[in-house]
């Protein structure tokens, strides 16, 4: 039978010298509360107290969680958490050495963002029926989105003087009010073009509008609106693969760089500002490039 944890008094002083000192929020003093007695917890069973940890305490801790499955960002939570307590207790006189003087936190690994296979994709965008006037629209949504990668707040507060079908492109007003010009693709112009004729003014019911997929009240779409759409059709097309507001734009990102298309190309379609966050996508591609390697290569 495991010993009872009793708790170290010192966490709690350390807890209202932030409160009274900085006025944290609960929320933000509840996870350094957590992180530390998880830290005491573990050291008790080792018959180790807080005041007197060395830094091979810490190094073996983080290698246990590290064991366990922690992601690198609670780590990383947790090493800012020892931290600002071992500081304090160095501050106050409490402990001679501080043990986490010179000890590193663990670095961060951006998460790869959910994509769809490119059958996946053509399950997803083959489900709506277009003879239904909402998802006509609901179609032609879900073609653009994924020939231009863009944002679902992008896509739904599009004007229709923004495309221009004749050219086959798309004027985009992306995050801090930046413009960018995206073209559309074959298959999303047609989609647009009988989704005009057929299906938007039936949505509309005569009242004046300029956006582009309104709602079936006439009005722009929320986002939460468009993704239940989304989550609608991947349930009847029987897509197991995760799904996020942004998985078609993640898709449209990765199956471009699959086949070929530059980096800095993607950046200007995506509206990223920084080439980094664009990056992230060269991972999921030579992902997959690795995995078709191995399934397809005699020596894979």
């Amino acid at each position: 039978m495991e010993a009872e944890y009793i708790p170290d008094p010192i966490v709690e002083s350390f807890l209202d010298e932030l409160w009274s000192t900085e006025g944290l929020s609960d929320n933000t003093l509840a996870a350094y509360r957590s992180d530390l007695v998880h830290f005491d917890t573990y050291l008790q069973h080792q018959g180790q107290t807080l005041l007197a940890v060395k830094q091979a305490d810490v190094r073996a801790y983080l290698e246990k969680r590290f064991e366990q499955g922690f992601a690198s960002s609670s780590s990383a939570r947790l090493m800012s958490s020892l931290k600002r307590f071992y500081g304090y207790l160095r501050m106050n006189n409490r402990i001679n050495i501080d043990p986490m003087e010179m000890l590193q936190a663990p670095k961060l690994t951006r998460k790869l963002p959910d994509s769809l296979s490119e059958d996946d994709v053509g399950a997803l965008l083959n489900e709506p029926n277009v003879q239904d006037a909402i998802e006509c629209r609901d179609k032609a949504m879900l073609e653009l989105l994924y020939a231009t990668g863009l944002r679902v707040s992008e896509l739904i507060s599009l004007k229709i003087e923004e495309i221009n079908l004749n050219q086959g492109l798309v004027r985009v007003i992306g995050k801090g009010g930046k413009e960018r010009i995206v073209p559309m693709g074959e298959y999303a112009v047609t989609e647009i073009e009988y989704y005009l004729v057929k299906s938007r003014g039936s949505l509309l019911k005569d009242l004046p509008s300029d956006v582009l997929f309104p709602s079936r009240r006439a009005k722009q779409m929320t986002r939460q609106t468009f993704w239940h759409r989304i989550k609608l059709y991947a349930l009847r097309a029987g897509i197991e693969s995760p799904l996020s507001p942004h998985t078609l734009r993640h898709a449209f990102a990765t199956h471009l760089l699959n086949h070929g298309g530059d980096l800095r190309v993607v950046q200007l379609l995506l509206g990223h500002s920084d080439l980094s966050t664009t990056q992230i996508y060269t991972h999921v591609a030579k992902a997959r490039l690795s995995e078709l390697h191995k399934a397809h290569h005699p020596r894979g």
